[in-house]
């Protein structure tokens, strides 16, 4: 048999990159077209998110430059969403994402990061955006979310733009964690999964 063989692609883990790996303070670029590469990627960050736990990820947590991430927020319907509340099918792919408009209204809530095991911090934020993406069949979307599922996507998308939850802490509260944040980018963790440390590469959980 000539013919092409479909050939099943296993979803690799890969290593969460910590604070202090300069992919995460750089810029995404747009992802110009849908291929198998970008869709291999998705698989991966899927996989990674939910060996670490996690409930997002974005590419250069990965140390990757396109603009992309990943929720999948089942994990937490329970404990913060409203039983009433309608909510997209789980898990949910943001290709080339734009926040489009923000509500003057604010939250505050409690966030933690892969990329900085072991700190959670009060952070505030808008209540509702409205973001324009394309799903992982690169279609586009224009939605509107509130409450945590808005709060994960505004999280994940800070990542896109190398920016972290901890750049909205007042800078006293900045000062209070440095300690713990030099140990974080020195390795010093106790991640239970993959990690990607600066001058040191990988290490194992």
């Amino acid at each position: 048999d000539h013919g092409k063989r479909s050939i099943e692609i296993i979803p690799m883990i890969l290593p969460i990159f910590l604070l202090g790996t300069e992919e995460l303070r750089q810029a995404t670029t747009d992802v110009k077209e849908n291929s198998e590469e970008l869709q291999s990627l998705i698989n991966d960050m899927l996989e990674t998110m939910v060996a670490a736990k996690g409930i997002g990820l974005a590419a250069p947590q990965v140390g990757r430059s396109e603009r992309l991430f990943v929720i999948d927020v089942s994990p937490v319907i329970s404990d913060h969403f409203d039983p009433e509340e309608e909510i997209p099918m789980q898990p949910m792919v943001f290709i080339n994402a734009t926040i489009l408009d923000e509500s003057e209204d604010e939250t505050t809530f409690e966030e933690g990061c892969l990329s900085i095991p072991d700190i959670h911090e009060e952070i505030t934020r808008p209540e509702q955006i409205r973001i324009q993406y394309l799903d992982r069949h690169f279609s586009k979307r224009v939605c509107e979310y509130d409450g945590m599922l808005g709060r994960v996507i505004q999280h994940e998308y800070d990542h896109l733009d190398g920016v972290l939850f901890i750049d909205h802490l007042t800078p006293f509260r900045r000062r209070l964690l440095k300690r713990r944040l030099r140990e974080i980018m020195e390795g010093d963790v106790e991640a239970e999964y993959l990690i990607f440390v600066e001058g040191k590469g990988v290490l194992n959980p």
